[in-house]
Parts: C-alpha cells; structure tokens; sequence
C-alpha cells in the first residue's frame, strides 16, 4: 500500500485561502512566481500545489491567474486560457514586457508578494 503524503493545505485548505489571498492581490502590470506565492503562504517549497491550487481557483483568483509566472518568468499556466499567447496578450494588456516569445521581463515587473505584505503590515 502506498503512503499518503499530507498536503500543505490542511483539512482546512488554509493554504489554499492564503494563495488564493495573495495572487488577489496582485497589482495589474505585474507577475510573481508560484514559489514567491507559496513562500509568502508559509510552505515555500509547495510551488507546485500553487500551481494545482491556480488550476482550482475560484473565479475571482483565476480572472488575476495570468499574473503568475514560473521563477524564470516563463508563462507555464498559459494553457489555462488555451495557448500560451492567450497569456501573453493578457499580460501586454496590462502593460508587462517581455523578453522573449514566451517570457516575462522579470526585472522589470516581478512582485514580491512576501516583501510587500511585509511592508503593509
């Protein structure tokens, strides 16, 4: 039998309520990182279950889901809006520049989720 691993969301899916805070609060014109979210949600190596989360989300988090990234800025949950493009042109929208086809300029608009609740509080 194989054993069950214990997701960081909890029974309570406080987890999830605190990603799904955070990606809220992402500014227009910006992105952060799946590992950025899930540092600043208290398990900074679930990145991966924010990505799962994202892919769950309700409404309101996913209508702002673009503005999340993988670490290199790539557009990794593209395929949620059908294609890749589909992201880009969500993003552009919003003022985000790229550096590649595909890849956002991080230097230029990555939001630190942990920093600016951080100074917020």
């Amino acid at each position: 039998m194989r054993k069950r691993r214990s997701s960081p969301t909890g029974a309570d899916g406080l987890f999830a309520e605190r990603v799904f805070a955070i990606v809220r609060q992402i500014p227009p014109g910006r992105v952060t990182t799946y590992g950025r979210i899930a540092r600043a949600a208290g398990a900074r190596r679930s990145a991966r279950m924010v990505g799962w989360l994202l892919h769950h989300a309700p409404p309101d988090v996913a209508a702002v889901a673009h503005r999340v990234v993988n670490r290199h800025g790539d557009l990794t949950g593209g395929w949620a809006w059908g294609h890749p493009a589909v992201m880009r042109a969500l993003l552009e929208h919003e003022g985000v520049t790229f550096v590649d086809e595909f890849r956002v300029d991080l230097a230029r608009h990555l939001w630190d989720p942990q920093s600016d609740l951080d100074d917020d509080a």
